[in-house]
């Protein structure tokens, strides 16, 4: 499971993600609203821990966005204030469910893990942008009565340009949700996949292109 921290409280923040890699989680760590919501924008984890209180961009301004922006993953809110004006206005927002601090990491891990189910059992087996579908079961890439066959990473890498809904996404963020933040891998890796990606569109035959901006990132583009 992919889980997505975004807390301010660095102590805490590194916390839970020990109690994440615990259990055998692959938790992302990030310490304030806009670089959460600009992880979360990539639609590739499967669980969001958001803090409400969050320098930059409230919580409850963060998960707002994702569901503006159609990203339907599972938002657990935390909160240092038992209020139900709090709980109403996060729900309301998009969240799934609430935990007030201080908890119990076995409450907090259950939730987790209901979150994920619920999640499988609405989650499509495919993804679609312009005339593409990508099968996320058999990784196989699909324009009208051609497909082909991704690898693992390409695959991972088209899912986060797809999720997007046209937004720029860095590379740095790929490398983040690709790779993980400890690994060795550089610009030239992910510029590598993009050019495997690229062929395998032009392959297919769409019409749908992965646009390159100077100096800050891709994003999927519909050519007429």
């Amino acid at each position: 499971m992919k889980i997505l921290i975004v807390e301010d409280e660095i102590r805490l923040a590194e916390a839970l993600g020990q109690i994440m890699k615990e259990q055998q989680y692959q938790a992302d760590l990030v310490y304030d609203g806009s670089k959460g919501l600009s992880c979360g924008l990539s639609g590739s984890y499967d669980v969001i821990i958001l803090d409400v209180m969050l320098p930059g961009m409230d919580g409850f301004q963060v998960v707002k966005n994702l569901r503006e922006a159609h990203i339907q993953t599972p938002v657990l809110m935390l909160t240092a204030r038992d209020e139900i004006c709090d709980k109403v206005k996060g729900l309301d927002q998009g969240a799934d469910d609430y935990m007030t601090k201080p908890f119990v990491p076995e409450e907090l891990l259950a939730r987790i893990r209901a979150l994920s189910r619920r999640q499988g059992e609405g989650t499509s087996e495919e993804m679609r942008f312009g005339d593409l579908v990508l099968n996320l079961s058999a990784n196989d890439l699909c324009c009208g009565s051609k497909s082909i066959h991704l690898g693992y990473k390409e695959s991972e890498v088209l899912k986060i340009l797809m999720g997007s809904s046209g937004k720029i996404i860095s590379k740095d963020t790929l490398i983040s949700r690709v790779w993980g933040n400890d690994s060795d891998a550089e610009d030239n890796n992910v510029e590598a996949y993009i050019s495997f990606l690229r062929k395998k569109l032009f392959f297919v035959g769409s019409a749908v292109e992965i646009g390159t901006i100077r100096k800050v990132g891709y994003r999927l583009e519909e050519m007429a």
